[in-house]
């Protein structure tokens, strides 16, 4: 058992099993033991490589795309550039280096970056190289300006809970102990209230319904900021267009899938995203949402293949790596199918580009 496990198991031997959200949520930002406080996650060295690690064509071609928005909108001098779970600030860096050839772009305003782990902002501050205004949460945003934000594999990583179909009612997943105290899975006795679940088909016995409250309540505030601002928030991630019933909760430590409650606070914990609740959410608050579409069709669309051809021809000794680096970020069999993007947008904000073709 890890050190986190054993403090969650003494937490549980005093005050009962936690929900699944809840051991979620101390597995990656727990200050003392969080993998996301005390890891380095990303890179090959890491447990697992994000698409703007992959690739600078993933940050240039979203850098444009925000640019085109921007041109859209009338090119507003003032905009609120930003990032939701920036990792180490490669994404922002390589659609920084895009904006700047976007004429009367206004880079000279701070960047945005919301990110609660310290070493990771310390991280973002280096590699983007530009000044930076680190928030802890979505209210910190300035709320005098459109905004343009993207939001790269952020909502994957949070918290989610879990109810499971019993033939009768929805009972929630907890954590807690077995016989010889280690952490092991089971089911609340009391049935979930149906008012406190998402919207759902008729389930069939056994079925398990995941939602999370934390990123429902970010889309809908995101919502209503660009309701009332303007711009639009690109959000891409893993999950299925239209999702029903699944368990999708998974660790990964090491490239590798691990087993969850023996790695706590030492693997990546995610689950697939729900973009048909962040949509309602937003456009509940007045946003408009335009997607999902599949990440191959997005960057198809912002011209990758061109992009991949002229980087390849200017960087001849590696053309293997570039042609690898799109075949992975596009191909159905890779990220090309299983990652989508979700664009919200203010309701005077024009459709914006890719989407507006699909």
């Amino acid at each position: 058992m890890t050190p986190l496990g054993r403090l969650l198991a003494r937490r549980i031997a005093a005050e009962g099993p936690l929900p699944v959200a809840a051991v979620m949520a101390e597995a990656l930002a727990h200050e003392a033991h969080g993998y996301y406080q005390v890891r380095e996650p990303f890179g090959a060295a890491g447990d697992f490589i994000t698409a703007p690690e992959i690739s600078q064509m993933f940050g240039e071609l979203l850098g444009l795309w925000l640019g085109a928005v921007w041109q859209s909108m009338g090119s507003p001098a003032r905009v609120i550039l930003g990032e939701f779970g920036p990792g180490r600030g490669t994404l922002m860096a390589d659609a920084r280096r895009a904006l700047a050839r976007v004429p009367g772009f206004p880079l000279h305003a701070p960047v945005h970056l919301v990110e609660t782990s310290p070493r990771l902002r310390a991280l973002q501050i280096e590699t983007i190289r530009a000044p930076v205004v680190h928030h802890d949460t979505t209210d910190g945003l300035p709320s005098d300006a459109p905004l343009l934000l993207l939001a790269n594999e952020f909502f994957d990583a949070l918290p989610i809970r879990q109810a499971v179909f019993t033939g009768e009612a929805f009972h929630e997943r907890m954590v807690g102990l077995d016989r010889d105290d280690g952490l092991i899975f089971g089911l609340a006795p009391e049935p979930l209230s149906p008012h406190l679940l998402p919207p759902h088909e008729a389930p069939e016995d056994g079925a398990v319904l995941e939602w999370s409250p934390a990123s429902i309540a970010i889309a809908a505030e995101l919502g209503r900021r660009l309701a009332a601002q303007g711009g639009t928030l690109l959000a891409i991630d893993y999950g299925a267009a239209h999702r029903g019933f699944a368990d999708t909760l998974q660790a990964v430590s090491r490239h590798r899938y691990a087993e969850i409650l023996t790695t706590l606070g030492e693997a990546d914990l995610t689950a697939h995203v729900n973009f048909a609740h962040l949509a309602a959410a937003a456009t509940a608050q007045g946003a408009r949402a335009f997607g999902p579409v599949t990440q191959g069709d997005l960057f198809r669309g912002l011209g990758i293949d061109l992009r991949a051809r002229r980087l390849a021809a200017s960087q001849p000794a590696a053309r293997d790596q570039i042609y690898a680096a799109h075949h992975r970020l596009t191909a159905p069999d890779q990220m090309g199918s299983l990652f989508k993007a979700l664009a919200l947008c203010g309701a005077a904000t024009p459709t914006p580009p890719v989407f507006d073709a699909i």
